[in-house]
């Protein structure tokens, strides 16, 4: 009797792994390494744009390892699959001395009870390469980024969300003013009951995040309609480093 139920236990439990093992374990990620044109992304994304051609040792900096061959289509293609996207980065071949490393993974600008991951990483890659960019889009949260480092030093940085601005860093660009994206003080009336003080931003869209990289340095959406060479990128799995993470707080 014990023999039988011992039998039907195991039997229970290997019916259970063949049932949920394929539920629990991602999808399987089918690239194409035949070299094609570059395409457009961008949108619902956050990317950064890295004036390099050195694309091992950007890896490296990022914390990313095992990169796997995969062409425009099937490495943006599989950013973008809904089952896939979270987990997956997608680093572009070199296109006019940028290179380009998108994810909706990519750690995005935090602040009140999260643990900002976004600035740490982008000093770091400030520290190893001579121009750096970050854009994030994401309209169904009404979140918009983008950040500018020069010589290892952050020129400009922007990230507004549905709460409010979390990061105004250096002066509005050149780029910036031309979208119209300004800022108007509200200084009021000194002491005033009331009196708001501060500053009122002109909300970004996501086209206006894709203008700002226009004009720093390539909106990636207009790939498609250049004149490059066909080309194969990588893909790569999100490190855990970059999840979202909530500050501890201090035992009293």
């Amino acid at each position: 009797m014990a023999l039988t139920v011992a039998i039907l236990v195991l039997m229970t439990i290997a019916i259970a792994a063949l049932v949920l093992v394929p539920q629990l374990l991602p999808r399987r990620v089918t690239v194409d390494t035949v070299p094609d044109r570059p395409q457009a992304f961008g949108r619902e994304m956050s990317w950064l744009a890295v004036q390099t051609e050195d694309v091992p040792k950007l890896a490296a900096t990022l914390g990313l390892s095992d990169l796997s061959a995969a062409n425009w289509n099937s490495g943006l293609g599989a950013i973008y699959d809904l089952e896939l996207a979270d987990a997956l980065v997608f680093i572009s071949p070199p296109i006019q001395g940028w290179t380009f490393v998108a994810s909706v993974a990519l750690p995005l600008p935090a602040g009140g009870s999260f643990v900002d991951k976004t600035w740490p990483l982008l000093n770091r890659l400030a520290s190893q390469f001579s121009r750096v960019q970050y854009f994030a889009t994401f309209p169904i949260i009404d979140f918009y980024a983008w950040a500018r480092f020069d010589d290892g030093r952050p020129v400009r940085a922007f990230a507004a969300g549905d709460a409010g601005t979390i990061w105004d860093i250096g002066r509005s660009t050149a780029e910036e003013r031309k979208l119209g994206l300004s800022m108007i003080e509200l200084r009021g009336i000194r002491n005033r009951h009331g009196d708001l003080g501060g500053a009122l931003h002109l909300h970004p869209t996501e086209d206006h995040v894709l203008g700002v990289a226009d004009g720093w340095s390539v909106n990636p959406m207009t790939l498609e309609g250049l004149a490059f060479d066909a080309g194969v990128g990588w893909v790569v799995y999100a490190p855990q480093a970059w999840r979202a993470e909530r500050l501890r707080v201090a035992a009293a």
